[in-house]
């Protein structure tokens, strides 16, 4: 088994995918919309407003990455803040220009869905399956430890200056 570009290909396969969801997003006049606020405008009308840090674990996303798509979604007028109970604690809240748009967000969920579940049905494996598979076991013992291993396993010392 070969890794070489291993990152690479799974980039590239991230970026087919984002990228046709961003360019129907674009033929649906939503040209500013990105992929990964989907999820967030998803779990808001789901669950209601959240504190960032209960909207990161419903995403199963660290605190800074649902902080970062936060504020993009606010430039655009997606998103806002409010304060919580707690000073410290900032609420995000879906605009009413999201709100407007969920007709539209949610035909383009629905048929991402069953594209991905067509194309699942093309491969030899489910993707969907693998991808939280492969999430999990990473989850249980990260490649950082798993590459370490094998490092120490080869009896490869530290790099120069460590």
């Amino acid at each position: 088994m070969t890794t070489t570009g291993f990152g690479t290909q799974l980039r590239h396969l991230l970026d087919l995918l984002d990228g046709d969801v961003a360019r129907i997003s674009a033929d649906l006049g939503l040209a500013d919309f990105r992929p990964r606020f989907s999820p967030v405008v998803r779990t808001l009308t789901e669950r209601g407003p959240l504190p960032i840090r209960d909207l990161a674990e419903a995403l199963g996303v660290t605190h800074s990455a649902a902080s970062q798509t936060v504020t993009e979604m606010r430039k655009l007028d997606l998103a806002e803040l409010r304060p919580g109970a707690d000073a410290r604690e900032r609420i995000v809240h879906l605009t009413a220009k999201t709100r407007e748009l969920l007709p539209v967000l949610d035909a383009e969920w629905v048929a991402t869905e069953a594209a991905l579940t067509e194309l699942d049905a093309e491969l030899p494996y489910s993707l969907v399956e693998l991808v939280a598979a492969a999430t999990r076991a990473l989850e249980r013992r990260p490649f950082h430890d798993r590459v370490g291993a094998q490092l120490r396993t080869a009896g490869a010392g530290r790099p120069a200056g460590s």
